[in-house]
């Protein structure tokens, strides 16, 4: 089975025309797909307005009892469900779900190593027996950023990392393509000028960027993913705007390819 992996964040959630026209898009996006959602800006917003204000480390949200009854509520109330209603008024049997329900995504509170991320989960396990039945009956799971532990306690997950592991595990009997899709047109030398793309990134040129500081903050984690996918089987990695996500699929220039080292596939 051929399995596409989408990762949409707020550049596209936050803006309601923005989420039509690329949920239009994405309903006809060939094949079997998983579309995976974040909504930090939308969470931070909401959470501001109940005096509940964000604390952001390397890209990732420090996580507390009150950020993390935010952040459910949000990604996996408000921003799930109504994307979830939007693609079926698009005729796309979809089902919205968090790492909890049917047990898809199993993480653990993320170990105190020098910053304490609170309800922050690592991920531990994915059900890809689960996630096979539910795409071989034709059903779509757009799944956000909240997993558990089992224990009862649910854990905010990074949205990059759950795209990530869904494509890894499935990875092993499928061929499986991740895309994130951002508020820019790839991963930039300059993030103030839209035609610095970097085509390409393998580790060596990743390695580079990060020590001269081109790459920093929230696209530090999504490139640690990346790698992470291609080196456990993910057959292609593509960093972009949403609205260029079937120039990528047909293999057109567009946006950021991540591939491994040559020296890593040999």
């Amino acid at each position: 089975m051929k399995i596409s992996i989408i990762k949409i964040g707020g550049n596209v959630i936050d803006f309601p025309e923005k989420l039509d026209e690329f949920l239009a898009l994405f309903s006809k996006f060939p094949g079997h797909k998983i579309l995976v959602h974040g909504g930090g800006v939308m969470a931070s917003r909401f959470g501001e307005s109940l005096g509940v204000m964000p604390e952001m480390v390397d890209g990732r949200r420090i996580t507390d009892q009150e950020t993390l009854d935010v952040v459910t509520m949000v990604y996996a109330g408000l921003i799930n469900k109504n994307i979830v209603a939007k693609l079926q008024a698009l005729k796309v049997n979809a089902i919205g779900m968090t790492g909890a329900d049917g047990n898809i995504i199993r993480s653990i509170k993320r170990p105190v190593k020098g910053i304490d991320y609170g309800f922050v989960g690592d991920i531990q396990e994915v059900n890809t027996k689960l996630i096979d039945h539910l795409l071989s009956g034709d059903l779509l799971p757009v799944v956000n950023a909240i997993t558990h532990d089992a224990k009862g306690q649910l854990l905010n997950t990074n949205a990059d990392s759950i795209a990530s592991a869904l494509a890894t595990s499935l990875a092993k009997e499928h061929q499986v393509n991740l895309y994130f899709c951002f508020n820019k047109s790839g991963v930039l030398i300059d993030e103030k000028n839209e035609n610095s793309i970097i085509p390409l990134i393998n580790e060596d040129i990743y390695d580079e960027l990060r020590k001269e500081n081109v790459i920093h903050s929230g696209m530090i984690p999504k490139l640690d993913n990346a790698f992470e996918a291609l080196e456990k089987g993910v057959n292609h990695v593509w960093i972009g705007k949403a609205e260029n996500l079937h120039l990528a699929a047909k293999g057109k220039i567009s946006g950021t390819t991540i591939e491994r080292s040559r020296y890593d596939l040999y």
